[in-house]
């Protein structure tokens, strides 16, 4: 079960828009070795042990690159805060 904390864990802050920053910033996002990519790594690894303790373990782990998610998506989020788009 989660629960969400609508605090971020870390304060983010951004000085000025960076769609350049920001594309970078989705790989660790997203990308092979990113916060998704980890998270389903340790749900998968805790589903498959049987003991107890590594299990727990392992599933408060991908809770933990779950909400790193939400720290990077807010920064890419206001690195693109106020860019136009080429047609824009």
């Amino acid at each position: 079960m989660f629960m969400h904390n609508k605090r971020l864990m870390y304060t983010v802050m951004v000085s000025e828009p960076n769609p350049g920053l920001a594309t970078l910033m989705l790989e660790q996002f997203g990308g092979p070795q990113g916060e998704l990519a980890a998270a389903m790594r340790y749900f998968t690894q805790a589903l498959a042990d049987e003991d107890p303790g590594r299990k727990d373990m392992l599933l408060d782990i991908a809770t933990e690159e779950l909400s790193h998610l939400e720290v990077i998506g807010s920064i890419v989020s206001m690195l693109n805060r106020g860019v136009k788009g080429p047609d824009g």
